[in-house]
């Protein structure tokens, strides 16, 4: 018999009646909590010369304020450390572009990367 551990709301519980059985109801409220629950998680490191801000999870044009604020002061060189964002909308890759543009680094993916040439080449 499956022991559950921690209480699951109501529409879960009902879910779980009409299936087979447990398995199909906790994988689907799982999947469900892990999405709703997806957010951006920002990390700044100064090593003395240059700033790195390492971005997590998903990052869409919300998050961009606070992104920006986290920037300001940094000073020259800063690193924009996008390895372990896993999804980005068209206003992040438009400022990442204008973020190298200005001298910025930009580490990321190589599928968000060729979405930021492309940008630039339709920009102009």
């Amino acid at each position: 018999m499956l022991k559950i551990r921690q209480p699951f709301p109501p529409e879960v519980q009902a879910f779980q009646q009409l299936t087979n059985g447990p398995f199909i109801a906790l994988s689907q409220y799982s999947r469900r909590s892990q999405k709703s629950k997806m957010t951006l998680k920002i990390e700044k490191d100064f090593d003395g010369h240059q700033t790195t801000i390492r971005l997590i999870g998903h990052m869409q044009a919300e998050h961009l304020a606070e992104l920006k604020a986290q920037m300001q002061g940094s000073g020259p060189g800063i690193v924009l450390d996008l390895d372990e964002v896993t999804l980005v909308d068209v206003e992040v890759v438009r400022f990442l572009g204008g973020c190298e543009a200005e001298g910025g680094t930009v580490l990321c993916a190589p599928y968000i990367r060729e979405w930021m040439l492309r940008e630039r080449d339709r920009k102009g």
